[in-house]
């Protein structure tokens, strides 16, 4: 598995990268949000990414965020949702976004998102729901849980990095270490992203 390439970026197309590192291009998969965050040909870039293999392709994809990665693997395990769909989507939503929207069950954001209809919105709310309190059931048998959370934006923001794929613990230690008392929902996630992302 390729964690991460770090070269020159040689091409931009319009869904994709060339990066070259070593003397070899690299064709790397990438939403419109990450492609312009890297910057102008010739410039050195660091690329998240993850590879997927099937059986008829071998194909990268990047981010340029450890969130965005995240966010990109927990969208491939909703069902009716491929890797072309969860580019698309990340080209058009922050994960903090994404993440309170789903926390909350805002079915509207989510049908805004190209190629997501009432249907497709409402699935992906019950299974990512549904995968962050199957996680919740895991860790709870084997690690004892801090009780940190001071109200329901807390909680909310908390669910909302779980939403992401980090790890309940994880989370729980960041929040241990945050001033929350004058921030809202989204930047709470935020400061927790910035924290989890070190």
């Amino acid at each position: 598995m390729i964690s991460y390439i770090k070269g020159s970026l040689e091409n931009k197309n319009v869904d994709s990268v060339v990066i070259e590192v070593g003397g070899i291009g690299y064709k790397i998969f990438m939403s419109a949000n990450s492609m312009n965050q890297l910057g102008e040909v010739g410039t050195a870039v660091k690329v998240y990414t993850y590879m997927r293999v099937r059986e008829d392709d071998v194909s990268l994809y990047g981010f340029c965020t450890n969130e965005e990665l995240k966010m990109f693997e927990q969208l491939l395990g909703v069902s009716g949702v491929g890797a072309k769909s969860a580019l698309s989507i990340l080209s058009h939503i922050s994960p903090s976004s994404f993440a309170l929207a789903i926390i909350s069950g805002d079915v509207s954001t989510l049908k805004s998102l190209p190629g997501i209809g009432a249907k497709s919105a409402q699935r992906m709310i019950l299974e990512l729901k549904d995968k962050m309190k199957t996680q919740d059931a895991i860790e709870a048998e084997f690690v004892p849980v801090k009780n940190i959370v001071k109200n329901d934006k807390t909680k909310d923001a908390m669910e909302a990095l779980q939403v992401l794929g980090y790890a309940r613990r994880d989370i729980e230690t960041a929040f241990a270490n945050m001033d929350t008392s004058e921030l809202s929902v989204e930047d709470m996630i935020k400061q927790g992203l910035k924290y989890l992302g070190m």
